[in-house]
Parts: structure tokens; C-alpha cells; sequence
């Protein structure tokens, strides 16, 4: 997320549509959720906040040592080897034939397309205005999402969902010079991919625990995380350092499957409204990464941006409900 999503995630990976756990077997409804202290949850979906908002530093780091489709290659691989040791050692049965589709958008969107679109991203653009564009995925996710579940949001939401557009948009142009560049082009179609993936792990995580949908979509991508890192490896060069080794190490299992596993699990003990509203705090907690581990100097407009897409975010999940849906009426906006 480093989405998220990621992060952002990004990532970044799970935002508001995550609030789908809701569903799954009940968590949220049981009695022995609610015995729980929300302390707990509180501080788990916090733990995986910060996890969100270190990606981009993280992956700028891991830059210096990796070109990045190594770095891109690298990630998934240890990322989906540390997920297939938790499926394999908490013996998680391997999910039913009619769940792998969705797996695999997720997968397409969540561990491929967001990662490796950031990455590409961040060659040119710096993490604070990266972090600036990518707080725009919950709205964005929201729009996906209502668009996939034939939800019919209030007019409140869709013009806070696009405030935040223009918000995002007209920080863009002005921080590339009055034009669009190649990174920004890399950060918007993340935006999209990773959008598309958060709705549908919304959707399967009504059908099993949300942090078995990454993990069974980090294993999915396996094989194609093996050949990107023998390819990327071949013909990129490799400069070894104590900030890209980190670096790789933190994008790789502290984002793409610690973050997620703590996020998730705090998320279903408190709720997806009020993990939520926690996340709010992700891109602004990425400026101040970028200021004290990447020694970037913010321009006036990155804060002020962030904030004002932070209250649209926060409008949004204030809109009403909505009311209609195409196909299935008790469906949530998974967003």
C-alpha cells in the first residue's frame, strides 16, 4: 500500500472495502469478538495503518539497490513464501475451485498491478506526492466498487468522490509542471488495478477470512514472481545496501503480508467503520516518512492536498448508504 491499499496497498491494499470481513461467518456478531478488549483490535488495525504508510519509503529504498522490475520480481516472491508458510503451518485448507477467479483478480490487481505500478512510479516521482495521489484509492474504490455491485450511492458521495478527483488532479498538474508525467500515469492506473482488486477480496472476504484472501492471491502469483525475479535479475544491475536490503525486506513481508494479516485481524474485533476511520491517517503518516527516512523537502500543496482529500474520504463514508442494488439488495459498498 502501499495502497489500499498500499499502499499502498497499496500498498496499500485494504481500505474501506475491506469492510466486507462483516460477513465472514460473522466475526464481527459473535460473542467472543465482543468479549474482546477493543484495544486490542484498535492497536492491531493501527499497527497495520503504519505498515500501509511505510511502503513508499520502503520501496524508494529498496531502489537503491534493485532496478525495479528486481525490486517488483524480489517482493512477490518473499511475500508469497512467507504466505504459503502461515497457510501451511495454521494448516489452511485450500480454498474451493469457484473462489479462484477472484483470487486471481485480486491477485492481478492487489499483488501485481499496484506493486509493480508504484515501483515504476516512484523512479521519477517522489513518495510524498506519491502518497498524495494514492490517498485518493478509497474513493476510487468506492466508485469501482459501486459500479461492481450495481450500488446506487447518495449524491453527497459522488460529489465528495469527485472533489477529491479534482483535488488530486489539479496537485498533479501543478507538481509535474502543467502536465501529466510518466510516473503520475503509472500512479493513476495503480489506482484503478488496486481498486479493482480491493472490491473483489471485499466480495471473497464475506466467503473466508480476509487475510487468507492475500495470502492465498500472494501464493497465486508465485510462479510469476519467480520468473520477474530470475528475469529482472539478469539484466538489471544489483548494488547491494543496508537501505535496499531493508527496503526489500519491508515491502515484501512487512507490507505486502504482515501489514495485512494485523490489519485485518484488528478489523474484525473493532469493525470495519472504526478501522476506517484509522486509515484516514495513511497518506499523511507517508509525508512524514518521506521527510524523516528519505529527507524530502514537502512543497506547501502536499499537506494541504492530502488533508483535503482526507475530508472528502471522510465524507463519503458519512454519505448514506446506499440504498439499491441491481442483484443482490443486502449487499455493502465494499469500498
Amino acid at each position: 500500500m502501499t495502497a489500499k491499499n498500499s499502499a499502498t496497498l497499496p500498498h496499500a491494499i485494504a481500505v474501506r472495502g475491506s469492510g466486507a470481513v462483516r460477513g465472514t461467518g460473522g466475526v464481527r456478531g459473535s460473542g467472543a469478538t465482543r468479549s474482546r478488549p477493543a484495544l486490542g483490535g484498535t492497536t492491531l488495525a493501527a499497527a497495520g495503518v503504519v505498515a500501509f504508510s511505510l511502503t513508499f519509503p520502503g520501496t524508494a529504498w529498496g531502489l537503491e539497490s534493485f532496478g525495479p522490475w528486481s525490486l517488483f520480481g524480489l517482493r512477490c516472491l518473499l511475500a508469497g513464501l512467507t504466505a504459503g508458510a502461515f497457510l501451511l503451518a495454521l494448516r489452511v485448507p485450500v480454498p474451493a475451485r469457484a473462489h479462484w477467479a477472484g483470487l486471481a483478480v485480486v491477485a492481478g490487481g492487489v499483488v501485481i498491478g499496484f506493486p509493480l505500478l508504484t515501483t515504476l512510479a516512484l523512479r521519477t516521482s517522489t513518495t510524498s506526492h506519491a502518497a498524495v495521489v494514492v490517498g485518493l484509492l478509497p474513493l476510487t474504490t468506492a466508485v469501482v466498487s459501486s459500479l461492481r455491485t450495481g450500488a446506487r450511492p447518495s449524491r453527497r458521495f459522488w460529489a465528495a468522490a469527485v472533489a477529491g478527483a479534482v483535488v488530486v488532479l489539479g496537485f498533479t498538474v501543478a507538481q509535474s509542471g502543467g502536465a501529466l508525467s510518466a510516473g503520475d500515469a503509472f500512479l493513476f492506473a495503480s489506482l484503478l488495478v488496486c481498486a479493482a482488486g480491493y472490491t473483489e477480496g471485499g466480495r471473497l472476504a464475506r466467503l473466508m477470512p480476509g487475510w487468507q484472501v492475500i495470502a492465498w492471491a500472494l501464493v497465486l502469483c508465485l510462479p510469476i514472481a519467480v520468473a520477474g525475479s530470475a528475469l529482472g535479475l539478469a539484466y538489471e544491475p544489483v548494488e547491494l545496501s543496508g537501505r535496499g536490503v531493508a527496503g526489500l525486506l519491508w515491502v515484501a513481508v512487512g507490507s505486502s503480508f504482515l501489514g495485512l494479516y494485523v490489519w485485518y485481524r484488528g478489523m474484525a474485533e473493532i469493525g470495519a467503520p472504526r478501522a476506517s476511520q484509522l486509515q484516514l491517517a495513511q497518506p499523511l503518516l507517508t509525508l512524514v516518512w518521506s521527510v524523516l527516512l528519505l529527507g524530502e523537502h514537502l512543497s506547501a500543496a502536499a499537506p494541504v492536498a492530502a488533508c483535503a482529500v482526507l475530508v472528502c474520504i471522510v465524507v463519503t463514508q458519512r454519505s448514506d448508504r446506499p440504498t439499491r442494488q441491481v442483484k443482490q439488495g443486502r449487499n455493502d459498498l465494499n469500498c
